[in-house]
Parts: structure tokens; C-alpha cells; sequence
């Protein structure tokens, strides 16, 4: 690093978070849904979850499976304020790798502004 270069000016042993982003982002009416392969180990799903419960937000729909190909695709929260934190089953950090026909589902659903199925059929 160049001294005065602004690149790095401290080191901490926690990363900046992203949080307060997200957090204007919800707060100006966009929707967000962060995604999680349950297999990733560099950012696991639990770590995932206890960051949203950081935000604060209401649980407006529970825990509850999605489906893609009539198969359970992983597992959907929605909080209020419009951010949905999805799992994709099967999946290490890089989803679209480990799932692409699931990863294209997801963000097709997000794209088209509907819900993941909840149901098989």
C-alpha cells in the first residue's frame, strides 16, 4: 500500500459491513433478497441470518421451503420492508456454479417480482 493512498487506512479484525446499505436501499422501497448456498463455508447461512437479525426487521413469512422441478430448491424467509433471504439446497459460495438451474430460477422469480413457489405443483 501507498502511504496516503486512502486503500487501506486501518485494519480491524471485522469487515466493514454492508448493513446500513441495505438498510437505505429498504428504506427507499427497493426489494432485496440476499441468497445462500447451505453447503458454503466462507459465508455460511447462519452467519447470513444472525446479520439480517443485526437489521432488526420483523419475520413477515417463516422459514418455509421453495421448489424448483417439482424438488425443494432450499429454504425462504421474508422480512418486512421487502428483504427475503433465500437458501439454495446443495450449493457451496459460489451458487450459480454448484446450482445453476436453481440460481437461474431465483433470478428469474426476483427479476419478474414474484414469490419463489411454495408449493411442487
Amino acid at each position: 500500500m501507498v502511504l496516503g493512498s486512502g486503500v487501506i487506512t486501518k485494519w480491524n479484525d471485522s469487515a466493514t459491513t454492508v448493513l446500513p446499505i441495505i438498510q437505505k436501499l429498504l428504506h427507499a422501497g427497493l426489494r432485496i433478497w440476499i441468497y445462500s448456498g447451505d453447503t458454503d463455508g466462507r459465508v455460511p447461512v447462519t452467519s447470513t441470518r444472525y446479520s439480517i437479525s443485526k437489521m432488526g426487521l420483523k419475520t413477515e413469512k417463516n422459514w418455509s421451503a421453495w421448489f424448483h422441478n417439482q424438488q425443494v430448491a432450499g429454504w425462504k424467509q421474508v422480512y418486512e420492508g421487502g428483504l427475503t433471504f433465500v437458501t439454495i439446497r446443495g450449493a457451496g459460495h459460489q451458487v450459480p456454479l454448484y446450482a445453476p438451474q436453481q440460481s437461474l430460477s431465483l433470478f428469474s422469480y426476483f427479476l419478474s417480482g414474484k414469490s419463489l413457489p411454495s408449493s411442487r405443483f
